[in-house]
């Protein structure tokens, strides 16, 4: 047999330890020490560009891996810091990767003191703890972003306390419903077409159907995220902003939706059925919060439909108030 030179053999045990350490793409060993305390981990790093940086996490409440996209601010560097966090939240069918992708997010100014965290959220996975029929277990979505997400961005990533949140259409939800479960998560939130009142029903029209049947298109079984709209109406109210709009009273809210009229950004002659949907359920919600005394700033625009350059042009215009919280 060979005889391996003992100092080519250490340095091979060294090698091996260092790469069993590093998270893939960046040099930092982190993934062993940033852990949630229910045990999820990063466990790779991906970085995309100087300020954009990809991380994988082993997730006990999922039972897999998910993605977290993080847009790293001017000055940043890994490990405890504060920095204040804008949460933006994709919709239904999309990815992590959305607001990067389709909007102007990476461009702005405004945010370049600002940690903006981007959590994959499964593309019907409804920002919820399935119900499963009553067993509970995985998906736990809800968990892996209020505990998971949030503890490993704050022990390893540099984000500090301060937390506004913004999301389109499912992440709109998300949004409203994280804000109204966990209060003092979020300093404001903003939600952009969102579908914020689950249990609405329109004469005549689209109802809590509308779910199940998107649902479906997902492959998804609808009545394991959460059960039947009639019989298990409880677990549904649970999870409805406005529902619940009592426990989002007081925090700074932004509300917009267009009518699914044709806009600026349409060709002529484009109906959207969706969109007038979402619109009455953001009528709504913001009704409900007048009644309750609680501002909220909205901006139903009219003609409009279910399409990323109104939810960029929402961004912008709410962007005042979510910093202003963020500063506050």
């Amino acid at each position: 047999m060979r005889r391996v030179p003992v100092s080519t053999g250490v340095v091979a045990i060294l090698v091996a330890l260092l790469a069993a350490g590093f998270g893939a793409g960046t040099g930092h060993a982190r993934d062993r020490f940033v852990r949630a305390d229910d045990g999820a981990r990063v466990v790779a790093e991906q970085r995309i560009a100087p300020n954009r940086l990809d991380l994988t996490i082993d997730s006990p409440a999922l039972g897999t891996t998910a993605h977290v996209r993080l847009l790293t601010p001017d000055g940043w560097s890994p490990g405890r810091h504060d920095w204040p966090s804008l949460w933006l939240l994709h919709g239904c069918c999309g990815g992590y990767t959305d607001w990067m992708t389709y909007s102007d997010v990476a461009q702005l100014a405004s945010l370049r003191r600002v940690l903006v965290v981007m959590p994959e959220a499964g593309a019907a996975g409804w920002y919820s703890d399935w119900w499963n029929y009553g067993r509970g277990g995985a998906p736990r979505w809800e968990t892996f972003h209020t505990t998971e997400v949030r503890q490993i961005v704050e022990r390893g990533y540099g984000a500090g306390g301060r937390r506004v949140a913004a999301g389109l259409s499912m992440g709109g939800f998300g949004a409203l419903s994280y804000a109204a479960g966990h209060p003092g998560l979020f300093r404001a939130v903003a939600s952009f077409s969102g579908t914020v009142h689950p249990l609405l029903q329109v004469p005549g029209g689209p109802g809590p159907d509308w779910f199940l049947n998107l649902d479906r298109t997902q492959g998804v079984d609808p009545y394991a995220v959460w059960g039947d709209p009639v019989r298990q109406r409880t677990v549904w109210a649970a999870h409805d902003p406005t529902v619940r709009a009592s426990a989002l009273r007081g925090l700074p809210l932004f509300l917009s939706c267009g009518n699914g009229e044709a806009g600026p950004y349409d060709p002529a002659g484009a109906k959207d059925p969706n969109e007038a949907y979402f619109e009455r359920q953001n009528r709504a919600l913001a009704d409900r919060l007048g009644a309750l005394g609680s501002p909220v700033l909205t901006d139903f625009y009219g003609p409009g439909t279910h399409a990323w350059p109104y939810w960029e042009r929402e961004l912008h215009r709410s962007l005042p108030m979510l910093l202003a919280a963020l500063a506050g």
